[in-house]
């Protein structure tokens, strides 16, 4: 990386440090949040349930070591360049080997690169995981324009805007002749926008989420019936959907003001969107897990500009991907969790959109698939790369 920052003056090597007095005023705010009255046959029902809010707080206040997370994170090489004129946060690992594909691999909301902490060495070096160096990923991990440690855009971009500073990042930034682009969520639209606009810069592209619609709709009987399943499941999901898409900025003056609001507002996904029983959101994620994510929203002051992409994703254009029916012809890797909360349609209606070479029905897993199966995720990248190389 030093002959990185040798070649790019711009690049800049970056930590993130997170003053005392700014991490006491949160606990002060925790320990001091005035809970209100909840029936006690709310359950998850209603929204992020009160009982296990108030058990997480009280860790948070107690037991929670940020500094430890904060090292976690640090221990990987992190930089800021700028690009697009913004200032684009992104961990960058060399991978091991003679010829180590780039690899970005993209979050969404409401994660960040916290997702990836353990899924990064891997993909870079298995040789130490007992893999063969063949198999390396030269990984670069940027935070999303608006998102965590990224600075913020002039006005709300949606993920093909974000598509086209990754672009840059990659291609000017960093200087890579080609690479291949791994995402969930909204990872997955920017992974979508890449292999669409940006080939052959964007040489492929692996996706654990379908975020993309064809202007033609559902065919078969069996992608009909996924539509109105789809449809049915999204009811009770809509809500923070659009709010976010058209009025983000009423939001986040209670999000802004609140770590528990934002704690409340994020733990509901992660607890409804993972492959948890009902109330088990712990056998998932960890308390530090869900709390590293948190913080970052938190003490990076971005939860307002993260949802920003939900607004620029409907000036966009929403889900259609071309409205001609072109579809993404750079070869698409495709895995396919039981419990993502954006159901899979079948494979022949996502063939019609992706040059799909690869397709993975796991056994277990939902939406956060680099931290609910790191491995899992892993070993399907893999295998797809193999295919490339």
């Amino acid at each position: 990386m030093s002959d990185l920052i040798n070649t790019t003056a711009n690049v800049q090597p970056f930590q993130f440090h997170v003053a005392d007095d700014v991490l006491k005023a949160i606990t002060n705010r925790v320990a001091t949040y005035p809970w209100h009255e909840m029936p006690d046959d709310g359950g998850w029902d209603y929204g992020t349930n009160m009982e296990y809010l108030k058990e997480l707080c009280a860790y948070w206040v107690n037991d929670f070591d940020w500094r430890a997370q904060e090292k976690r994170l640090n221990g990987f090489s992190q930089f800021i360049a700028p690009v697009d004129d913004i200032n684009m946060h992104f961990i960058y690992e060399q991978g091991s080997g003679d010829a180590p594909m780039p690899l970005m691999i993209s979050h969404g909301w409401p994660g960040s690169v916290a997702e990836f902490l353990d899924l990064i060495e891997p993909l870079a070096h298995p040789e130490r995981f007992g893999g063969e160096s063949s198999d390396s990923f030269t990984v670069v991990a940027p935070s999303l324009p608006g998102f965590g440690f990224s600075g913020r855009p002039p006005r709300p971009y949606g993920p093909r805007k974000m598509a086209s500073v990754i672009n840059t990042l990659m291609t000017k930034t960093l200087g890579f002749q080609g690479y291949m682009a791994q995402g969930g969520d909204w990872g997955g639209a920017v992974c979508s926008w890449l292999g669409f606009d940006h080939a052959p810069a964007c040489k492929a592209i692996h996706i654990n989420i379908l975020t993309m619609r064809h202007p033609d709709g559902p065919q078969t009987p069996a992608e009909k019936a996924w539509e109105a399943q789809f449809d049915n499941d999204q009811i009770m999901q809509d809500g923070y959907r659009t709010q976010q898409a058209t009025r983000p900025q009423t939001l986040s003056y209670a999000m802004m003001d609140s770590p528990v609001g934002i704690a409340a507002w994020i733990i509901e996904k992660f607890h409804d969107w993972s492959d948890v029983e009902v109330g088990e959101i712990e056998a998932a994620h960890t308390k530090d897990e869900l709390l590293t994510n948190i913080m970052i929203y938190i003490t990076t002051r971005t939860f307002n500009t993260a949802s920003w992409i939900y607004y620029g994703r409907r000036e966009e254009g929403g889900r259609i991907l071309s409205p001609e029916g072109k579809r993404v012809e750079v070869p698409t890797g495709c895995a396919v969790f039981p419990a993502e909360m954006l159901n899979w349609p079948p494979r022949s209606y996502v063939e019609r959109i992706y040059n799909v070479k690869h397709w993975t029905e796991m056994p277990r897993g939902g939406h956060f698939a680099a931290m609910e199966e790191p491995d899992l995720l892993l070993e399907d990248i893999r295998t797809f790369a193999r295919t490339l190389r």
